[in-house]
């Protein structure tokens, strides 16, 4: 069974351009209900898988999709979605337990991939104990905020 990498992307372009994104995501939504199986646009091939499972968006939330993808995120995907629309992007993702932690932007067709590497994930420690993450010396109920704060770092590195 596969593990399950949790993206949420944020497209930006023109108003009417995400509407059509937005129905795009609405189609696969519902085929997926319809056949329980993981989508693509019909605009893409499925020759290297990239699926998309349980997508849903926040009422509310526009050019904003959250979805699973099995193991790792699926960037080269919407980075061809993204092409075809002729729009930006940024693509956040995790898989914690194969430490998968990054952002994806994709602004002016070009892509910059940030990501947490063994290192990183090595800078705090988990207290079976306790329940708690320890950080710098302070103590944390998740793992969350330290994450965000590892990967900003390193967006903000030169």
């Amino acid at each position: 069974m596969a593990n399950w990498c949790f993206n949420t992307i944020v497209f930006e372009g023109n108003e009417e351009t995400i509407k059509q994104i937005e129905q795009l995501f609405q189609a696969m939504k519902s085929k997926e209900e319809q056949t329980k199986q993981g989508q693509l646009p019909e605009f893409i091939t499925d020759e290297n898988g990239g699926y998309f499972f349980n997508i849903y968006s926040n009422e509310g939330d526009t050019g904003i999709f959250q979805y699973e993808t099995k193991w790792s995120p699926n960037i080269e995907i919407v980075q061809k979605i993204a092409a075809y629309y002729q729009v930006n992007f940024v693509q956040n993702y995790e898989e914690i337990s194969n430490l998968v932690y990054g952002r994806v932007t994709f602004t002016d067709n070009v892509r910059t991939d940030i990501y947490l590497e063994n290192e990183d994930f090595e800078q705090y420690q988990f207290d079976e104990e306790t329940d708690t993450y320890s950080f710098e010396g302070e103590i944390y109920d998740s793992d969350c905020e330290i994450l965000e704060t590892l990967l900003e770092r390193k967006i903000r590195q030169p």
